[in-house]
């Protein structure tokens, strides 16, 4: 599993925790940090197990009250930027210089 952390800008959340697929193309968990704590615990169940790009195609633009965002427009960013990180992230038994 690749994790990352994602900080959150413009929302109530304070982390994002990410962990996707060994390939980088499937959400195995994600947890937040601070923001609505039941809302953000059902996101994190709904998008358990599913394709990032899924995911990141329903939630990206969503927005909160007068916000531009909101913590799950900011998890599909959090995602985006996560799959470029494991795809730049030496595979897991590779040989290193």
């Amino acid at each position: 599993m690749f994790s990352y952390d994602y900080v959150p800008h413009g929302v109530c959340s304070r982390m994002i925790h990410i962990g996707l697929s060994d390939n980088g193309k499937t959400i195995e968990q994600v947890s937040f940090e601070g923001g609505c704590n039941g809302n953000l615990k059902a996101i994190s169940k709904l998008v358990a197990g599913h394709p990032v790009d899924e995911i990141c195609g329903i939630l990206a633009g969503n927005t909160c009250g007068a916000r531009k965002t909101s913590c799950a427009d900011q998890l599909a960013r959090g995602l985006e930027v996560a799959v470029h990180e494991a795809s730049e992230a030496p595979a897991a038994g590779a040989a290193r210089d």
